[in-house]
């Protein structure tokens, strides 16, 4: 059976915030606002979304 996937797309610069939440948003693989990524849905990709819920838009939940 093929994993859950998800589509993550980022909404604010990461610029101005914490280091840890910057390193959430590059292991995402989000780079430039706008951009979207289709990921796996497992728990550490969920982990590092809530990490960085507000500047990341999620749909395929």
């Amino acid at each position: 059976m093929a994993a859950k996937k998800i589509r993550v797309t980022l909404t604010k610069s990461p610029i101005s915030e914490k280091p840890k939440a910057k390193l959430c948003v590059k292991g995402l693989g989000l780079k430039k606002i706008g951009q979207t990524v289709e990921l796996e849905d497992t728990p550490s990709i969920r982990g590092m979304i809530n990490k960085v819920y507000y500047m990341v838009k999620v749909e395929g939940e």
